[in-house]
């Protein structure tokens, strides 16, 4: 095959998650029901935690952050693998395709980052009680999520130049339901070494070191609750982390799931599959987590319908 300049590229086609035209409805049915109840849950929370002021705390202020990332992160993809099952097409724009790898990166990045500062949040608020507000200020917070925002938006412009760069195939099949960057990558003729590179560097930065940040909070939060002599104390300690601790599990164990089936296993339809925990089902479960076991939230929620808290 002859190399095409990616000025001359005018779509990609996206395969999805099954070719079999059977399975299409019950696919669209799935993931329309999972997106609504995704933006619904989210959406729910942030207006909870704007309309009660016994929510404008950090934790429930960096919880409404998140709660926008994942609407936004499950938007980037999911409407337009809608589209593509309702009319029967595959194909994506080359401008679309770098769109959504942009969107996708600062989104998955946001989330990484959004929840190894709630992490923090957690370690300030059980760790040192006494000067939690003094720590984590208003100033403080607005400048946790700026520059999350930062990182992750120079992130993505530097991985959505990359690809601009590249030269491709004249078949532009994407074996996946949204233009994942790897898998984008590596339909290329270019020479690859450069962006594999960047790739590693970025998760290893991006991935590796929020997670370290978590596992330290958590290992120090474990330290300060065991050292608690009443069992009430302790529960009520651990209690105010549970749901965060919940998500991060969640989040991660989707996320290296998929990672290291992408190692063993070759087979880019099932790499496809697995993604979906934590692009779309992960998002989806988050308000639930939150919602379902916190007294503050349910009670804000009753407020904002119109009920007794």
């Amino acid at each position: 095959m002859e190399p095409q300049n990616n000025t001359q590229i005018s779509v990609f086609l996206l395969l999805g998650l099954s070719e079999d035209p059977e399975q299409q409805p019950l696919i669209f049915g799935l993931f329309l029901s999972m997106y609504l109840v995704t933006v619904l849950g989210n959406l729910l929370i942030i207006l909870a935690t704007i309309s009660d002021s016994h929510l404008h705390t950090p934790m429930y202020f960096f919880l409404s952050n998140l709660s926008f990332v994942d609407i936004c992160f499950t938007s980037t993809t999911v409407p337009k693998m809608l589209v593509n099952i309702e009319t029967q097409s595959k194909v994506i724009s080359y401008a679309g395709c770098i769109t959504q790898i942009y969107f996708f990166a600062i989104f998955v990045v946001l989330d990484n980052l959004l929840l190894a500062v709630m992490a923090y949040d957690r370690y300030v608020a059980i760790c040192h009680p006494l000067h939690y507000m003094a720590i984590m200020n208003h100033r403080l917070c607005g400048l946790l999520v700026l520059a999350s925002w930062i990182t992750s938006a120079l992130n993505s412009l530097l991985h959505s130049l990359m690809v601009l760069r590249l030269s491709f195939y004249t078949d532009l099949e994407i074996p996946h339901f949204f233009c994942e960057l790897n898998q984008v990558v590596h339909l290329a003729c270019s020479d690859l070494f450069l962006s594999e590179v960047m790739i590693y560097l970025a998760t290893m930065l991006l991935g590796g070191c929020p997670l370290a940040g978590v596992l330290y909070s958590y290992s120090k939060i474990v330290s300060s609750v065991r050292a608690i002599s009443s069992a009430q104390g302790k529960y009520k300690a651990f209690s105010t982390c549970a749901s965060h601790l919940s998500v991060v599990s969640l989040f991660y164990c989707t996320l290296l799931g998929v990672y290291f089936s992408s190692i063993v296993t070759q087979n880019s339809q099932s790499i496809s599959t697995a993604s979906v925990m934590y692009t779309v089902v992960t998002p989806m479960l988050n308000p639930f987590i939150y919602s379902l076991r916190n007294k503050d939230i349910k009670s804000a929620l009753r407020r904002l319908f119109g009920g007794k808290p």
